[in-house]
């Protein structure tokens, strides 16, 4: 192995201890010497690659939201007409797997917002770099002669902090306290139900 390629062995195995620690520990919580002794590294080694633990992890987000982009894009099923049961869901699963599968980085994203600003303007654009997406899923309803259910702007933020709240709670906290156990399935058609029923008064 060369150097270049050990260096690119190191800096994984940085991320993937990163993402361990943070899920256990928490990322305010989490040290330096926490993530190199999960990595199996020296201490040192980790500013090789990165001048703290705050670079890590937005090397963390950028590989989650380039893997996000990749997927979506290979997927040709996605429908943009949201007076469509089927569109709708289509979103709501794609936002519950992302976040299943990246709730650790996007936890550790929450935790940084409180104490930095530079990570609560983050976690801002990923509601508003969705935004004019999501608009155009709403476009179709006036079209198709039905009544919105509220200014466009409000329904976009409505529906991305009810996504991302509903998420966190089953994903991440362990639930809302009540102990009954929830599926993907049920969560996402739940998620679509109420909202396929809720931005037009569209029965399912």
């Amino acid at each position: 192995m060369n150097r270049k390629e050990k260096a690119a062995e190191t800096e994984l195995a940085l991320k993937e201890a990163a993402k361990r620690v943070f899920a256990t520990r928490g990322y305010l919580n989490t040290k330096i010497t926490d993530i190199t002794a999960e990595a199996g590294r020296a201490a040192g080694s980790f500013y090789n690659h990165f001048s703290g633990k705050e670079e890590l992890l937005e090397a963390l987000l950028t590989d989650m939201f380039t893997q996000g982009d990749e997927y979506v894009a290979g997927d040709d099923t996605h429908s943009p007409d949201f007076t469509d049961r089927a569109a709708i869901r289509w979103h709501v699963a794609q936002h519950w797997h992302f976040y299943r599968e990246h709730r650790t980085e996007l936890v550790a994203l929450r935790q940084a917002a409180l104490v930095n600003e530079d990570f609560a303007r983050r976690l801002q654009r990923l509601v508003t770099e969705g935004s004019d997406h999501m608009r155009d899923h709403l476009a179709y309803i006036p079209q198709a002669g039905l009544t919105p259910a509220g200014p466009t702007d409000l329904l976009v933020s409505a529906i991305a902090s009810l996504l991302d709240q509903f998420a966190y709670t089953w994903l991440a906290a362990g639930g809302d306290g009540s102990g009954r156990a929830l599926d993907d399935d049920e969560a996402i058609d739940t998620l679509t139900n109420l909202l396929h029923r809720g931005l037009a008064g569209q029965a399912t």
